[in-house]
Protein backbone atom coordinates (compact mmCIF):
# COMPACT_ATOMS: atom_id res chain seq x y z
CA UNK A 1 0.00 0.00 0.00
CA UNK A 2 1.21 3.48 -0.72
CA UNK A 3 0.79 6.72 1.20
CA UNK A 4 -2.15 7.83 -0.94
CA UNK A 5 -4.11 4.66 -0.14
CA UNK A 6 -3.41 5.01 3.59
CA UNK A 7 -4.49 8.65 3.47
CA UNK A 8 -7.71 7.60 1.72
CA UNK A 9 -8.33 5.10 4.52
CA UNK A 10 -7.94 7.86 7.11
CA UNK A 11 -10.31 10.12 5.16
CA UNK A 12 -12.82 7.26 4.91
CA UNK A 13 -12.61 6.82 8.69
CA UNK A 14 -13.19 10.53 9.31
CA UNK A 15 -16.04 10.86 6.80
CA UNK A 16 -17.93 7.88 8.23
CA UNK A 17 -17.07 8.48 11.91
CA UNK A 18 -15.28 5.11 12.17
CA UNK A 19 -12.91 4.28 15.01
CA UNK A 20 -11.19 1.36 13.30
CA UNK A 21 -10.61 0.17 9.76
CA UNK A 22 -8.82 -2.89 8.41
CA UNK A 23 -8.11 -3.60 4.75
CA UNK A 24 -6.28 -6.48 3.13
CA UNK A 25 -5.10 -6.34 -0.46
CA UNK A 26 -2.62 -8.51 -2.36
CA UNK A 27 -1.16 -10.05 0.79
CA UNK A 28 -0.77 -6.71 2.57
CA UNK A 29 -3.00 -6.01 5.53
CA UNK A 30 -3.27 -2.66 7.31
CA UNK A 31 -5.32 -1.83 10.37
CA UNK A 32 -5.76 1.71 11.71
CA UNK A 33 -7.45 2.54 15.01
CA UNK A 34 -8.54 6.10 15.81
CA UNK A 35 -7.51 7.35 19.24
CA UNK A 36 -4.62 4.91 19.29
CA UNK A 37 -1.08 5.17 18.02
CA UNK A 38 -1.24 1.51 17.06
CA UNK A 39 -0.81 0.59 13.41
CA UNK A 40 -0.46 -3.07 12.60
CA UNK A 41 0.63 -4.05 9.11
CA UNK A 42 1.24 -7.54 7.80
CA UNK A 43 4.00 -7.36 5.27
CA UNK A 44 3.15 -10.55 3.38
CA UNK A 45 1.44 -13.86 3.86
CA UNK A 46 3.50 -16.92 4.50
CA UNK A 47 2.59 -20.55 3.80
CA UNK A 48 -0.15 -22.14 5.94
CA UNK A 49 -1.78 -18.73 6.48
CA UNK A 50 0.80 -17.43 8.97
CA UNK A 51 1.54 -13.71 8.97
CA UNK A 52 4.47 -11.64 10.09
CA UNK A 53 3.34 -8.35 11.63
CA UNK A 54 5.11 -5.08 12.31
CA UNK A 55 3.74 -3.47 15.44
CA UNK A 56 4.19 0.19 16.33
CA UNK A 57 3.16 0.63 19.98
CA UNK A 58 2.49 3.96 21.64
CA UNK A 59 5.40 5.17 23.69
CA UNK A 60 5.34 4.47 27.42
CA UNK A 61 6.75 7.95 27.97
CA UNK A 62 3.72 9.55 26.32
CA UNK A 63 1.35 7.52 28.49
CA UNK A 64 3.23 8.52 31.66
CA UNK A 65 3.19 12.18 30.64
CA UNK A 66 -0.57 12.01 30.04
CA UNK A 67 -1.14 10.49 33.48
CA UNK A 68 0.98 13.15 35.21
CA UNK A 69 -0.44 16.07 33.22
CA UNK A 70 -4.08 15.14 32.73
CA UNK A 71 -5.06 18.77 32.12
CA UNK A 72 -2.69 19.05 29.15
CA UNK A 73 -3.95 18.50 25.61
CA UNK A 74 -2.02 17.22 22.62
CA UNK A 75 -2.23 18.40 19.05
CA UNK A 76 -1.68 15.22 17.06
CA UNK A 77 -0.86 14.61 13.44
CA UNK A 78 -3.96 13.76 11.39
CA UNK A 79 -1.81 12.16 8.69
CA UNK A 80 1.54 10.71 7.72
CA UNK A 81 3.91 13.25 6.22
CA UNK A 82 6.73 15.72 6.86
CA UNK A 83 6.34 18.22 9.72
CA UNK A 84 7.24 21.88 9.12
CA UNK A 85 7.10 24.54 11.85
CA UNK A 86 6.81 27.41 9.31
CA UNK A 87 5.38 28.07 5.85
CA UNK A 88 8.85 28.44 4.30
CA UNK A 89 12.47 27.98 5.37
CA UNK A 90 12.91 31.76 5.78
CA UNK A 91 9.67 32.33 7.73
CA UNK A 92 9.38 32.35 11.51
CA UNK A 93 7.73 29.30 13.11
CA UNK A 94 3.93 29.45 13.41
CA UNK A 95 4.22 28.90 17.19
CA UNK A 96 6.94 28.54 19.81
CA UNK A 97 6.97 26.86 23.21
CA UNK A 98 5.55 29.29 25.76
CA UNK A 99 3.29 31.01 23.23
CA UNK A 100 -0.52 31.06 23.58
CA UNK A 101 -2.47 29.55 20.66
CA UNK A 102 -6.12 30.12 19.81
CA UNK A 103 -8.67 27.64 18.47
CA UNK A 104 -8.33 27.52 14.67
CA UNK A 105 -4.82 29.04 14.65
CA UNK A 106 -2.38 27.37 12.24
CA UNK A 107 0.36 25.72 14.32
CA UNK A 108 2.31 23.86 11.62
CA UNK A 109 2.23 22.40 8.13
CA UNK A 110 2.43 18.73 7.18
CA UNK A 111 3.52 17.89 3.67
CA UNK A 112 1.93 14.74 2.31
CA UNK A 113 2.21 13.70 -1.31
CA UNK A 114 3.51 17.14 -2.35
CA UNK A 115 0.50 18.85 -0.71
CA UNK A 116 0.96 21.28 2.17
CA UNK A 117 -1.70 20.72 4.83
CA UNK A 118 -2.17 23.40 7.49
CA UNK A 119 -2.72 21.93 10.95
CA UNK A 120 -4.87 24.10 13.22
CA UNK A 121 -5.17 24.09 16.98
CA UNK A 122 -8.36 22.61 18.39
CA UNK A 123 -7.63 24.04 21.84
CA UNK A 124 -6.85 27.47 23.28
CA UNK A 125 -3.82 27.35 25.53
CA UNK A 126 -0.11 27.75 26.15
CA UNK A 127 2.26 25.61 24.09
CA UNK A 128 4.32 23.58 26.57
CA UNK A 129 6.33 21.34 24.26
CA UNK A 130 7.11 20.78 20.56
CA UNK A 131 8.48 17.21 20.54
CA UNK A 132 8.99 17.05 16.76
CA UNK A 133 11.93 18.65 14.95
CA UNK A 134 11.38 20.73 11.84
CA UNK A 135 11.39 18.79 8.53
CA UNK A 136 11.04 15.43 10.31
CA UNK A 137 8.64 12.68 9.20
CA UNK A 138 5.57 12.19 11.40
CA UNK A 139 3.05 9.37 11.75
CA UNK A 140 -0.72 9.45 12.04
CA UNK A 141 -1.63 10.20 15.66
CA UNK A 142 1.89 11.35 16.64
CA UNK A 143 1.99 14.23 19.13
CA UNK A 144 3.10 17.47 17.46
CA UNK A 145 2.45 19.91 20.33
CA UNK A 146 1.56 19.68 24.01
CA UNK A 147 -0.76 22.48 25.10
CA UNK A 148 -1.91 23.54 28.56
CA UNK A 149 -5.51 24.80 28.14
CA UNK A 150 -6.33 28.31 29.39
Amino acid sequence: MNLKEIREMINLMNENDLTEIEIEREGTKIKIRKGSAEIVESVRKFPAGSQREAYVPSSAGEEAAQADNSNRKEIKSPMVGTFYRSSSPEAAPFVEAGQVVEVGQVVCVIEAMKLMNEIKSEVRGKVIDVPVDNAQPVEFGQTLFTVEPL
